[in-house]
C-alpha cells in the first residue's frame, strides 16, 4: 500500500489537484479536510503517514492544528503547504511540530520529495525559503515567552482565532460547546494577557505572530 496522505486547504480545486498528483505517484489521499478542526479530527480517525496542510485554515489555524494533530499522534508527519514566505509562519509551524514547508508555487516533484524526506525524518524546506533568513530569524527571535502561543492556553487561542475571523460572541460559543459567558471570559483574559483592548488590535496582533492569516 502506498503512503496514506491526509489533505488539509480551504480550497476545494487546489486539494483536487493534489489529490491528482499524489496518487499519479502511488500516494493514497486517505482523507481531505476544509478546515484546521476538521483536519484534526480525520487525522485521528485515518491515522495517515503524512498530512499536508495550508497555514490559513478557518476554525483553526495550520500552525495550532498542527500542533494538537502531532500532541494526538506524534509518528504523524506534516507538511506545510503554504503561500506565506514569512519568517514567522514557517518558524511557527517548525515550532509547532511540522517536518516541511513548501510554498504553494512548488514543482509536484518537489513536493513528492518532501513527503519522502519526511517519511525519512529529515526536516524539508522549499529553497526559496533560505537558509540565512531562518538563521537571521532565530538569532534574533524575541523570548520564547513573548509568543502569543506560550502566553495564551489552547482555548484561548482557539477563540482569538475565531474573533478574528469575524464570528460574533454567540457563534464561537455554540461551534467550540460553550456559554456565552464562558467565551466572554476567554476574551477578557486574551486581552489582559496581550495588553490589547479591542478586536481590532487582536487581529493584527494574530497575523502578526502566525496565528491566523486573512488571506487564506
Amino acid at each position: 500500500m502506498g503512503t496514506r496522505v491526509l489533505l488539509a486547504d480551504d480550497h476545494n480545486i487546489f486539494r483536487e489537484g493534489l489529490r491528482s498528483l499524489l496518487e499519479r505517484h502511488g500516494m493514497q489521499v486517505v482523507a481531505e479536510a476544509e478546515d484546521g478542526r476538521r483536519a484534526l479530527a480525520l487525522v485521528i480517525q485515518h491515522a495517515p503517514d503524512v498530512v499536508i496542510i495550508d497555514i490559513g485554515m478557518p476554525v483553526l489555524s495550520g500552525i495550532e492544528a498542527t500542533r494538537q494533530i502531532l500532541s494526538a499522534l506524534p509518528t504523524v508527519r506534516v507538511i506545510a503547504l503554504s503561500m506565506h514566505a514569512d519568517r514567522h509562519y514557517v518558524m511557527g509551524m517548525l515550532k509547532a511540530g511540522s517536518s516541511g514547508y513548501l510554498l504553494k508555487d512548488c514543482v509536484c516533484e518537489e513536493l513528492t520529495h518532501a513527503i519522502h524526506e519526511v517519511l525519512e525524518g529529515r526536516i524539508f524546506l522549499s529553497p526559496q525559503l533560505s537558509d540565512t533568513i531562518l538563521k537571521d530569524y532565530i538569532k534574533n527571535s524575541p523570548d520564547e515567552n513573548s509568543s502569543v502561543f506560550s502566553r495564551l492556553t489552547r482555548r484561548e487561542l482557539e477563540v482569538l482565532q475565531l474573533f478574528t475571523e469575524g464570528r460574533t460572541t454567540a457563534q464561537i460559543a455554540s461551534q467550540l460547546f460553550l456559554s456565552i459567558k464562558t467565551v466572554e471570559t476567554h476574551r477578557q483574559k486574551i486581552m489582559e494577557k496581550t495588553d490589547m483592548h479591542s478586536i481590532a488590535e487582536l487581529t493584527k496582533y494574530a497575523i502578526r505572530e502566525g496565528l491566523t492569516s486573512l488571506e487564506g
